[in-house]
Formats: C-alpha cells, structure tokens, sequence
C-alpha cells in the first residue's frame, strides 16, 4: 500500500498555494553548479542540449532531471534539485527539451508532454557513453508526465534504469488544462501564453508553408495545442494529445517504483492526478499529497525543498524509509 504519510508544514505564508508557487518560481534563489554542456543530435537531426552536473568524488548512480511546460534547465527548481543531489554524491543531467535551451530547434516539430522518444534516445546515450551502475529519472510537472508515460509504455527499458519521481505532475492532461482555464489561474495561463506564443511566432518565420494561423488567434492554452501541438507532433486534434498523451493512461503498467508527489492545494491539477485508489493497491506507485505546495512549490527553510529532500530519500534509500517522515 505505497500511500505516504506527509507532515509537510511549511511557514504560514507557505500555506497559500499562490504565494509558494510564484515565491518558488520568480523570487528563489539558487546557487549555479558549475556544469558542461553537452548538445546532441538526434535521429532525426534535431538536436537537444544537455547539462551534466558532476558530484565532487564521481558516481555510479545517474538522475535525469525534465522540466516543464516552457521550463529550461535553468529553472530555480531543476537548479535546486540538482545542486542537493549533487551535494549528496550523485551526478546529474539536466535536459533541455527540444527548443527550450534558448535556440530554436531545427524541425516544425518540438516536444510535447508525451513525447518519450526523445527521453528514450537520451537515456540510450547517457548510459552508453559513461559507466553507471544505476540511473533514475526525475520530472517536473510536464516533464513528470513524461517520465511516468515512458516507463508504463511497455518499451525494453534498459537495466540500468533505477527508480523515478514525479513532481506537481498533470497525470491527466485536459484536467490540468480546464484547472488552469479557471480564473484564479489567469496569471499562470497568461504567462504560458505569452512564452507559446512567442515559440509560434518562431515556428511562422521559420516554417510559413507549415504555420497558416496567425498567433493572434491563439487565445488560450487549448488554442496553442489545436493548432500547434496536435498537427505538429501527429495527433488529429488537441482533445487527442491529451488523450494519448496523459500519464494516467500508463501507471498501472509500470514496474520500477515512482515517487509521485502532488500537493491537494496545487492550483494546476485536477483530481484525477491523485490516483489514491490506484497507488494503494500498486506495489510500484509511491503517492505522497500533502495538502500544501502549491505547484513545485514545497519550501523550505535553509534553500532547500521538502521536494529535493524527499526525492533524494526515494532514490537511494531503502523504499520503507520513504513512511518514515
């Protein structure tokens, strides 16, 4: 029954789930690592951008860390995570997704939360081209998506392949979309248009046989995914992205254990990405729902989350350690 106990209680202003999420992603702070980067080339001759973080002694164990929705490598919460993991003695890779390094990617097509083949290709490299015993995978939001997908998707994974987590995750995809369509999201919603947008934008100049629709007609997130994500990436429309493409579809099928940890307060999911009655009869799914941290927003104090903690815990400690808070 791999339902987690969470004593999580951050500080009182931490308590509103507004205030931990832009708090977490506009105002904190995170030392910079000092890390390589490394661009790869697809099969496809796209390319991707990697961040290889190093822990001081070298390891033998490799995390994977996936950003969200319009995220980078940069973000204080893959900089976070990374920089604890790396204290602890792991190295780290941190992706960037097709696009999201600060260059456009060289095709129409980008990344979307269900495209896996990239992740796959990535894996494949990291593992071929060092010497780890173990490698895990950790996502964040979209990024979580796309972690838990890949595992339950039936494909030989490689058995190297250790342990994973997902963070603030939108198991269901429409759900999350028609959370964020709610007007106390309006923020959130208008920030993720304004950087899709822009991407569009790119893809016009770039692409104008492909791109007939001007950007001022995308005027929500479902827009964007209608006239871009769906056509772009082989889908008939966005209801069948997210159909396809939610995670939900594939948990029962996974077979490493997952930590998946979604705050009841997040603002950004429904409730069909607290698969409670799943998890309790799962022996691979780790459910933890706090009631508060807002979305990647688990502070606290001394600059490093109850998120990076628990994460670091799941992926190196004996799995009965994670009930014990």
């Amino acid at each position: 029954m791999p339902l987690l106990p969470s004593t999580y209680r951050p500080p009182i202003p931490f308590r509103n789930a507004h205030f931990a999420t832009i708090y977490s992603t506009k105002l904190r702070h995170v030392p910079k690592c000092s890390k390589q980067r490394e661009r790869l080339t697809l099969p496809d001759g796209d390319f991707m951008d990697l961040d290889r973080i190093f822990s001081q002694n070298g390891s033998d164990h490799l995390v994977v860390l996936l950003h969200g929705l319009e995220g980078n490598s940069q973000r204080p919460y893959i900089q976070g995570q990374a920089r604890y993991l790396v204290q602890q003695g792991l190295d780290v890779a941190a992706l960037n997704f097709r696009g999201c390094s600060g260059i456009p990617n060289n095709r129409y097509e980008s990344y979307n939360a269900g495209k896996t083949e990239d992740l796959h290709f990535v894996v494949q490299h990291l593992l071929s081209t060092n010497s780890y015993r173990r490698l895990s995978l950790v996502g964040f939001s979209l990024g979580g998506n796309m972690v838990l997908k890949y595992l339950g998707e039936g494909r030989s994974l490689p058995n190297e392949l250790h342990r994973a987590a997902a963070i603030s995750t939108p198991l269901d995809l429409h759900g999350s979309l028609q959370a964020l369509n709610q007007f106390h999201n309006i923020v959130y919603r208008q920030t993720f248009l304004k950087y899709l947008r822009k991407k569009y934008r790119q893809k016009q100049q770039a692409f104008p046989e492909r791109v007939g629709i001007s950007s001022r007609r995308i005027k929500s997130l479902i827009d964007f995914d209608e006239y871009y994500t769906a056509p772009a990436h082989g889908f008939a429309n966005a209801m069948a992205y997210y159909k396809k493409s939610s995670s939900m579809h594939y948990l029962a099928q996974i077979k490493h254990p997952v930590y998946i940890l979604n705050a009841q307060n997040d603002t950004f999911l429904s409730k069909n990405c607290y698969p409670v009655a799943l998890a309790s009869q799962s022996k691979n799914i780790y459910l933890e729902t706090p009631f508060y941290g807002g979305h990647v927003g688990f502070y606290s104090p001394k600059n490093v989350y109850y998120n990076e903690q628990r994460t670091y815990q799941f992926l190196v400690e004996p799995l009965e350690n994670m009930y014990e808070i």
